[in-house]
């Protein structure tokens, strides 16, 4: 049901700053974000599943620009929206790559993202956050929204980064980015102006170390 529901509302297309690969993508958000909450009949999350977000396109960008990061390795994209960083993390050769998140359309959103890129990704639907599973890599993009989610997050990932992890954030610029981060690349990244109110968003990863 949940896959119907994306491809009922999503077209495939290239993602604007990784356009070798293909996302299914909404053409307006707030008429999408209508239907979800009409078809399941309550309130729902924004339908971060349906666009190439900014830091997860700065993440996907830099992770096929240097496969080395996650060649041969395991590799876990948090809170990974429509998938397209993790399906980046497979393209670039990763050992094993699981996609998490709390929302079933993400799932089903990164589980067609995937065949539509021919890569293999496993899905872990659910709050991540207060466990301690190991992974060579964990990247997260777009993660830093609100005071919330940052204090969810944050000791997630500097736990794993002192257990070894490369840890790395992609980020536009959000309000509650944390200090302290080291900056490994940047660039100006295409977003929908309908989301983000511009055109373009400068846009980092960071490091956690």
């Amino acid at each position: 049901m949940h896959t119907d529901f994306v491809r009922a509302h999503t077209r495939p297309a290239p993602v604007p700053f990784v356009p070798e690969l293909t996302l299914h993508q909404a053409d307006e958000p707030i008429a999408l974000w209508e239907s979800t909450e009409a078809d399941a009949a309550t309130e729902q999350p924004p339908p971060f599943w349906a666009f190439a977000w900014a830091g997860g396109q700065a993440l996907a960008r830099y992770v096929l620009d240097n496969p080395g990061l996650v060649a041969g390795r395991t590799v876990l994209d948090l809170a990974t929206g429509s998938g397209l960083v993790a399906v980046a993390a497979a393209r670039a050769g990763a050992a094993r790559v699981v996609a998490n998140d709390i929302d079933p359309l993400s799932l089903a959103a990164t589980a067609a993202n995937a065949t539509a890129n021919q890569v293999r990704v496993e899905l872990a639907e659910g709050d991540l956050l207060d466990t301690d599973d190991a992974y060579d890599v964990i990247l997260a993009g777009d993660v830093c929204y609100s005071r919330d989610m940052v204090a969810r997050v944050l000791p997630f990932l500097r736990r794993a980064a002192a257990r070894g992890s490369l840890v790395l954030l992609g980020d536009p610029g959000r309000a509650y980015l944390p200090a302290g981060l080291t900056e490994r690349a940047a660039w100006d990244i295409p977003v929908a102006e309908s989301l983000e109110s511009v055109p373009v968003r400068h846009t980092k990863v960071w490091e956690i170390s």
